[in-house]
């Protein structure tokens, strides 16, 4: 029960800050694509290959603290299904090219943000 306190508790703060980043994004960047979706996915990636490579080769971590971050704030702020029906409806509307950037910069861009997470913790 303490490890779904533990989960429950990341995913609070993560969903809050998802949603607030979310809604600034929109602000700054009005369109029809979902840059506040991308830029979720890339941050939440980014803290995820920082948090898991720093905890494991850089300092010793209470395992409850990789189950907050990891597992409920990263699973609370990154929105894998989001990303995914934004694709399907911009390809359902025919608009290809932004559904073909969508895939691209989610997968591309997210992968970049764990390698650069985890060689920030590397460096550290």
């Amino acid at each position: 029960m303490q490890k779904i306190l533990w989960i429950s508790v990341g995913a609070i703060v993560g969903a809050n800050l998802r949603y607030f980043v979310a809604q600034q994004v929109a602000k700054w960047i009005p369109s029809g694509f979902p840059w506040g979706t991308l830029a979720i996915n890339i941050t939440g990636s980014f803290i995820l290959g920082f948090f898991l490579v720093w905890t494991t080769e850089r300092v010793i971590a209470d395992p409850r603290w990789r189950l907050m971050i990891a597992v409920g704030f990263c699973g609370g702020y990154t929105t894998f299904s989001s990303y995914a029906f934004e694709t399907f409806v911009l390809a359902e509307q025919r608009q290809w090219l932004p559904a073909i950037w969508n895939v691209a910069g989610s997968n591309l861009l997210s992968l970049a943000g764990v390698v650069l997470g985890a060689v920030l913790a590397r460096s550290l």
